[in-house]
Protein backbone atom coordinates (compact mmCIF):
# COMPACT_ATOMS: atom_id res chain seq x y z
CA UNK A 1 0.00 0.00 0.00
CA UNK A 2 1.24 3.57 -0.91
CA UNK A 3 0.59 6.46 1.85
CA UNK A 4 -0.16 10.12 0.69
CA UNK A 5 -0.40 13.12 3.03
CA UNK A 6 -4.08 15.06 3.01
CA UNK A 7 -2.47 17.75 0.95
CA UNK A 8 -0.26 20.16 3.06
CA UNK A 9 -1.47 17.94 6.62
CA UNK A 10 0.70 15.71 8.59
CA UNK A 11 -1.70 12.79 8.03
CA UNK A 12 -1.38 10.28 6.01
CA UNK A 13 -4.11 8.38 4.08
CA UNK A 14 -4.08 5.21 1.95
CA UNK A 15 -3.87 5.67 -1.11
CA UNK A 16 -6.80 3.57 -1.97
CA UNK A 17 -9.41 3.50 0.64
CA UNK A 18 -13.20 1.93 1.54
CA UNK A 19 -16.72 3.87 1.64
CA UNK A 20 -19.95 3.18 2.11
CA UNK A 21 -22.37 4.81 -0.34
CA UNK A 22 -24.98 2.78 -1.64
CA UNK A 23 -23.50 -0.49 -0.09
CA UNK A 24 -23.81 -0.20 3.80
CA UNK A 25 -27.53 -0.42 4.67
CA UNK A 26 -28.30 -2.16 1.52
CA UNK A 27 -26.52 -4.65 -0.06
CA UNK A 28 -23.85 -4.84 2.99
CA UNK A 29 -24.72 -5.88 6.42
CA UNK A 30 -22.66 -5.72 10.09
CA UNK A 31 -20.95 -9.01 9.28
CA UNK A 32 -19.86 -8.48 5.78
CA UNK A 33 -19.05 -5.16 6.67
CA UNK A 34 -16.46 -6.24 9.28
CA UNK A 35 -15.27 -8.95 7.15
CA UNK A 36 -14.60 -6.51 3.97
CA UNK A 37 -13.06 -3.88 6.59
CA UNK A 38 -10.46 -6.19 7.82
CA UNK A 39 -9.21 -7.49 4.54
CA UNK A 40 -8.80 -4.12 3.39
CA UNK A 41 -6.92 -3.11 6.73
CA UNK A 42 -4.78 -5.81 6.35
CA UNK A 43 -3.41 -4.66 2.93
CA UNK A 44 -2.93 -1.39 4.15
CA UNK A 45 -6.03 0.81 3.80
CA UNK A 46 -6.42 2.70 6.68
CA UNK A 47 -9.28 5.37 5.29
CA UNK A 48 -12.93 4.36 5.82
CA UNK A 49 -15.44 6.57 4.46
CA UNK A 50 -19.20 7.38 5.39
CA UNK A 51 -21.75 10.09 6.06
CA UNK A 52 -25.18 10.81 8.21
CA UNK A 53 -26.80 10.46 4.98
CA UNK A 54 -26.32 7.15 3.37
CA UNK A 55 -29.42 4.58 3.85
CA UNK A 56 -30.40 6.95 6.17
CA UNK A 57 -27.86 6.28 8.98
CA UNK A 58 -27.59 2.89 8.64
CA UNK A 59 -24.84 3.01 7.15
CA UNK A 60 -22.64 4.70 10.05
CA UNK A 61 -24.12 2.30 12.39
CA UNK A 62 -23.33 -0.81 10.09
CA UNK A 63 -19.70 0.41 10.40
CA UNK A 64 -19.36 1.55 13.80
CA UNK A 65 -20.41 -1.86 14.86
CA UNK A 66 -18.30 -3.61 12.31
CA UNK A 67 -15.45 -1.98 14.18
CA UNK A 68 -16.47 -2.53 17.21
CA UNK A 69 -16.66 -6.15 16.73
CA UNK A 70 -12.83 -5.87 15.02
CA UNK A 71 -11.66 -4.70 17.92
CA UNK A 72 -9.04 -2.56 16.07
CA UNK A 73 -6.33 -0.31 17.39
CA UNK A 74 -8.73 3.20 17.27
CA UNK A 75 -5.04 4.88 15.98
CA UNK A 76 -4.33 2.34 12.95
CA UNK A 77 -7.64 3.91 10.74
CA UNK A 78 -9.65 6.60 9.79
CA UNK A 79 -12.99 7.30 9.66
CA UNK A 80 -14.88 10.83 7.97
CA UNK A 81 -18.78 11.49 7.94
CA UNK A 82 -20.01 13.96 6.01
CA UNK A 83 -22.75 16.64 6.99
CA UNK A 84 -25.47 18.48 5.15
CA UNK A 85 -28.26 16.97 4.20
CA UNK A 86 -30.01 15.24 7.32
CA UNK A 87 -32.38 12.58 8.19
CA UNK A 88 -35.39 14.85 9.53
CA UNK A 89 -37.76 17.46 7.92
CA UNK A 90 -36.68 20.29 9.79
CA UNK A 91 -36.37 23.88 8.63
CA UNK A 92 -32.97 23.27 10.33
CA UNK A 93 -32.49 19.91 10.38
CA UNK A 94 -32.13 19.12 6.57
CA UNK A 95 -29.62 20.95 3.68
CA UNK A 96 -27.88 23.11 5.80
CA UNK A 97 -25.04 24.01 7.02
CA UNK A 98 -26.36 26.59 9.81
CA UNK A 99 -24.18 26.35 13.15
CA UNK A 100 -27.94 24.52 15.16
CA UNK A 101 -27.69 21.85 12.34
CA UNK A 102 -23.73 20.82 12.16
CA UNK A 103 -22.75 20.88 16.10
CA UNK A 104 -26.12 18.56 16.61
CA UNK A 105 -25.21 16.25 13.35
CA UNK A 106 -21.87 15.74 14.42
CA UNK A 107 -23.28 14.50 17.69
CA UNK A 108 -25.54 12.17 15.91
CA UNK A 109 -23.14 10.69 13.67
CA UNK A 110 -20.80 9.69 16.46
CA UNK A 111 -23.81 8.18 18.38
CA UNK A 112 -24.43 5.94 15.60
CA UNK A 113 -20.49 5.47 14.89
CA UNK A 114 -20.07 4.45 18.62
CA UNK A 115 -16.93 6.67 18.53
CA UNK A 116 -15.80 9.43 20.63
CA UNK A 117 -14.35 11.33 17.50
CA UNK A 118 -14.22 10.67 13.67
CA UNK A 119 -10.78 11.91 11.65
CA UNK A 120 -12.31 13.72 8.75
CA UNK A 121 -15.47 15.51 8.46
CA UNK A 122 -17.20 16.67 5.51
CA UNK A 123 -19.65 19.99 4.50
CA UNK A 124 -21.39 17.08 2.15
CA UNK A 125 -22.83 20.27 -0.42
CA UNK A 126 -22.00 23.63 0.09
CA UNK A 127 -25.16 25.66 1.66
CA UNK A 128 -25.91 29.35 0.03
CA UNK A 129 -28.42 30.36 2.37
CA UNK A 130 -25.99 30.09 5.64
CA UNK A 131 -23.67 32.84 6.02
CA UNK A 132 -20.03 30.98 4.84
CA UNK A 133 -18.65 32.48 8.37
CA UNK A 134 -20.99 30.93 10.37
CA UNK A 135 -20.10 27.59 8.59
CA UNK A 136 -16.41 28.04 9.25
CA UNK A 137 -16.92 28.48 12.95
CA UNK A 138 -19.09 25.80 13.79
CA UNK A 139 -16.44 23.42 11.79
CA UNK A 140 -13.64 24.72 13.97
CA UNK A 141 -15.47 24.48 16.40
CA UNK A 142 -15.86 21.06 16.05
CA UNK A 143 -12.29 20.33 15.70
CA UNK A 144 -11.42 22.66 18.43
CA UNK A 145 -14.01 20.04 20.66
CA UNK A 146 -11.77 17.13 19.73
CA UNK A 147 -14.84 15.20 18.04
CA UNK A 148 -13.27 15.48 14.71
CA UNK A 149 -9.64 16.34 13.41
CA UNK A 150 -9.42 18.06 10.41
CA UNK A 151 -12.46 19.49 8.27
CA UNK A 152 -13.59 19.93 4.52
CA UNK A 153 -15.78 20.15 1.64
CA UNK A 154 -17.64 18.04 -0.72
CA UNK A 155 -18.55 18.68 -4.17
CA UNK A 156 -17.70 22.57 -3.45
CA UNK A 157 -16.69 24.95 -6.40
CA UNK A 158 -12.82 26.28 -5.82
CA UNK A 159 -14.08 29.61 -5.38
CA UNK A 160 -16.33 28.35 -2.35
CA UNK A 161 -13.51 26.25 -0.98
CA UNK A 162 -11.23 29.37 -1.56
CA UNK A 163 -13.89 31.86 0.68
CA UNK A 164 -14.09 29.29 3.23
CA UNK A 165 -10.54 28.78 3.74
CA UNK A 166 -9.56 32.88 3.72
CA UNK A 167 -12.25 33.17 6.12
CA UNK A 168 -10.66 30.82 8.25
CA UNK A 169 -7.46 32.18 8.15
CA UNK A 170 -8.13 35.91 8.69
CA UNK A 171 -10.00 34.39 11.86
CA UNK A 172 -7.25 32.21 13.06
CA UNK A 173 -9.81 29.34 12.82
CA UNK A 174 -9.42 25.63 11.44
CA UNK A 175 -9.21 25.94 8.11
CA UNK A 176 -10.69 23.48 5.61
CA UNK A 177 -7.90 21.06 4.67
CA UNK A 178 -9.58 18.65 1.97
CA UNK A 179 -12.02 18.35 -0.63
CA UNK A 180 -14.08 15.11 -1.95
CA UNK A 181 -14.95 15.82 -5.71
CA UNK A 182 -16.54 13.39 -8.50
CA UNK A 183 -13.53 12.14 -10.18
CA UNK A 184 -12.73 9.13 -12.91
CA UNK A 185 -12.35 9.19 -16.21
CA UNK A 186 -15.30 10.30 -17.76
CA UNK A 187 -15.09 13.37 -15.22
CA UNK A 188 -12.05 15.43 -14.69
CA UNK A 189 -12.75 18.79 -15.05
CA UNK A 190 -13.16 19.97 -11.51
CA UNK A 191 -9.72 17.87 -10.05
CA UNK A 192 -7.40 18.75 -13.22
CA UNK A 193 -8.32 22.40 -14.04
CA UNK A 194 -10.91 24.38 -11.88
CA UNK A 195 -9.01 23.28 -8.51
CA UNK A 196 -5.25 23.97 -10.08
CA UNK A 197 -4.48 26.42 -8.31
CA UNK A 198 -5.20 25.03 -4.60
CA UNK A 199 -3.65 22.57 -4.02
CA UNK A 200 -0.16 24.72 -4.26
CA UNK A 201 -1.97 27.94 -2.66
CA UNK A 202 -3.84 26.78 0.78
CA UNK A 203 -2.87 22.64 0.71
CA UNK A 204 -5.71 21.14 -0.74
CA UNK A 205 -6.09 17.29 -0.35
CA UNK A 206 -8.43 15.07 -1.98
CA UNK A 207 -10.88 12.29 -1.16
CA UNK A 208 -11.87 11.48 -4.64
CA UNK A 209 -15.11 9.53 -5.18
CA UNK A 210 -16.66 7.17 -7.65
CA UNK A 211 -13.54 5.93 -9.70
CA UNK A 212 -16.00 3.96 -11.70
CA UNK A 213 -18.48 6.22 -12.44
CA UNK A 214 -20.77 3.96 -10.43
CA UNK A 215 -19.62 1.16 -12.23
CA UNK A 216 -19.74 1.96 -15.55
CA UNK A 217 -15.98 2.16 -16.21
CA UNK A 218 -15.92 -1.70 -14.73
CA UNK A 219 -17.89 -2.97 -17.89
CA UNK A 220 -20.29 -4.71 -16.03
CA UNK A 221 -23.46 -2.57 -18.02
CA UNK A 222 -22.54 -3.11 -21.32
CA UNK A 223 -25.23 -6.36 -21.81
CA UNK A 224 -27.36 -4.52 -19.45
CA UNK A 225 -28.23 -3.51 -15.88
CA UNK A 226 -27.31 -6.96 -13.73
CA UNK A 227 -29.81 -7.38 -11.04
CA UNK A 228 -28.62 -6.03 -7.61
CA UNK A 229 -26.19 -3.42 -9.63
CA UNK A 230 -26.30 0.43 -8.61
CA UNK A 231 -28.52 1.38 -11.74
CA UNK A 232 -30.97 -1.38 -10.35
CA UNK A 233 -31.37 -0.36 -6.76
CA UNK A 234 -34.05 1.68 -6.28
CA UNK A 235 -33.58 5.61 -5.80
CA UNK A 236 -30.71 6.01 -7.97
CA UNK A 237 -32.42 5.98 -11.11
CA UNK A 238 -30.65 9.58 -11.57
CA UNK A 239 -27.79 7.20 -11.63
CA UNK A 240 -28.65 5.27 -14.61
CA UNK A 241 -30.15 8.45 -16.06
CA UNK A 242 -26.49 9.80 -16.08
CA UNK A 243 -24.13 7.33 -17.48
CA UNK A 244 -26.45 5.06 -19.34
CA UNK A 245 -25.95 6.46 -22.64
CA UNK A 246 -24.80 4.41 -26.03
CA UNK A 247 -21.95 7.12 -26.21
CA UNK A 248 -20.64 6.14 -22.85
CA UNK A 249 -20.95 2.81 -23.67
CA UNK A 250 -18.99 3.03 -26.82
CA UNK A 251 -15.89 4.86 -25.29
CA UNK A 252 -15.73 1.99 -22.19
CA UNK A 253 -15.92 -0.48 -24.64
CA UNK A 254 -12.83 0.63 -26.28
CA UNK A 255 -11.28 0.18 -22.98
CA UNK A 256 -10.97 -3.38 -22.93
CA UNK A 257 -8.11 -3.99 -24.79
CA UNK A 258 -5.68 -1.71 -22.77
CA UNK A 259 -7.01 -3.22 -19.71
CA UNK A 260 -5.94 -6.73 -21.49
CA UNK A 261 -2.91 -5.85 -22.57
CA UNK A 262 -2.16 -4.73 -18.94
CA UNK A 263 -3.63 -8.09 -17.00
CA UNK A 264 -5.86 -6.00 -15.31
CA UNK A 265 -9.98 -5.98 -14.78
CA UNK A 266 -11.58 -3.03 -15.82
CA UNK A 267 -12.32 -2.07 -12.63
CA UNK A 268 -8.99 -2.04 -11.63
CA UNK A 269 -7.97 0.14 -14.65
CA UNK A 270 -10.33 2.71 -13.51
CA UNK A 271 -9.09 2.99 -10.13
CA UNK A 272 -5.54 2.89 -10.82
CA UNK A 273 -6.25 5.96 -13.06
CA UNK A 274 -7.72 8.04 -10.61
CA UNK A 275 -4.95 7.03 -8.04
CA UNK A 276 -2.24 8.01 -10.48
CA UNK A 277 -3.37 11.61 -9.90
CA UNK A 278 -0.48 12.64 -7.65
CA UNK A 279 -2.95 15.42 -6.09
CA UNK A 280 -5.43 12.94 -5.20
CA UNK A 281 -4.35 11.78 -1.63
CA UNK A 282 -7.03 8.59 -1.55
CA UNK A 283 -9.70 6.91 -3.95
CA UNK A 284 -12.85 5.79 -2.10
CA UNK A 285 -13.52 2.69 -3.57
CA UNK A 286 -17.05 0.76 -2.90
CA UNK A 287 -17.79 -3.32 -3.20
CA UNK A 288 -20.47 -4.63 -2.31
CA UNK A 289 -18.89 -8.52 -1.75
CA UNK A 290 -15.66 -9.54 -0.78
CA UNK A 291 -14.37 -10.70 -4.04
CA UNK A 292 -14.83 -7.42 -5.60
CA UNK A 293 -12.51 -5.62 -2.57
CA UNK A 294 -9.77 -7.94 -3.46
CA UNK A 295 -10.65 -7.12 -7.51
CA UNK A 296 -9.93 -3.12 -6.41
CA UNK A 297 -7.19 -3.60 -4.17
CA UNK A 298 -5.56 -5.23 -6.64
CA UNK A 299 -5.52 -1.89 -8.95
CA UNK A 300 -2.31 -1.35 -7.11
CA UNK A 301 -0.78 -3.29 -9.54
CA UNK A 302 -2.01 -1.74 -12.01
CA UNK A 303 -0.38 1.72 -11.07
CA UNK A 304 3.46 1.55 -12.01
CA UNK A 305 1.86 0.39 -15.92
CA UNK A 306 0.18 3.74 -16.14
CA UNK A 307 3.01 4.64 -18.37
CA UNK A 308 2.78 7.65 -20.85
CA UNK A 309 1.54 6.54 -23.92
CA UNK A 310 -1.21 3.66 -22.29
CA UNK A 311 -2.37 7.66 -20.38
CA UNK A 312 -2.70 8.97 -24.41
CA UNK A 313 -4.29 5.64 -25.65
CA UNK A 314 -7.24 5.94 -22.92
CA UNK A 315 -7.39 9.63 -23.57
CA UNK A 316 -7.68 8.47 -27.27
CA UNK A 317 -10.20 5.79 -26.17
CA UNK A 318 -12.77 7.82 -24.73
CA UNK A 319 -12.40 10.55 -27.24
CA UNK A 320 -14.89 13.79 -26.44
CA UNK A 321 -17.07 12.27 -23.84
CA UNK A 322 -14.57 13.05 -21.29
CA UNK A 323 -16.14 15.76 -19.21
Amino acid sequence: MQYRRLGSAGVKVSVLSLGSWVTYGSQVDVDAAAEMIKVAYDRGVNFFDNAEVYASGKSEKIMGAAFKKLGLRRGSFLVSTKLYWGLNDGPNEKNTLNRKYLMEAMDGSLERLGMSHVDLVFCHRPDPETPMEETVRAMSDILSSGKAFYWGTSEWSAEQIREAWQIADRRNLHRPQMEQPLYNMLARTKVEKEFARLYDGIGLGLTTFSPLASGLLSGKYKNGIPEGSRFALPGYEWLKKRYMHENFATGVAALEPIAAELGATMSQLGIAWAARNPRVSTVITGASKLEQLKENLGALDVLPKLTPSVLERIDAALGDIVQ
